[in-house]
């Protein structure tokens, strides 16, 4: 069995990216906007690397491939985290897009 893994600008990308989501959902919570969604992308920005690394022990090639191998295979774990990932994307532009709304209204007064 031969593990690889990819090279760490990927990884410090990806975790500045789980950051990111983690501290828009508390700044939602804390401004009482989109609190329940706020909760479960929250849920889900916890879940996903940690079903992706459960998952992952002992797999052959690296991360992306095996998590995309597993996808064509139907892996419920890879479609959970597929999911999961789209959700936190829809996140990350709704709270963008409503964030620039709000300023855009705020600069017009």
């Amino acid at each position: 069995m031969h593990m690889q893994t990819l090279p760490s600008w990927v990884w410090m990308v990806y975790y500045s990216f789980l950051f990111i989501t983690l501290i828009t959902t508390v700044i939602s919570i804390i401004r009482k906007k989109n609190t329940f969604f706020s909760i479960v992308v929250a849920a889900i920005t916890m879940l996903v690397p940690a079903v992706s690394l459960i998952n992952s022990i002992g797999r052959k090639g690296n991360e992306f491939e095996y998590w995309f191998e597993q996808l064509r295979e139907g892996q419920l774990w890879s479609i959970f985290v597929t999911i999961g990932y789209v959700i936190i994307v829809i996140w990350l532009l709704t709270f963008s897009f409503n964030k620039k709304t709000t300023n855009s209204g705020k600069s017009s007064k």
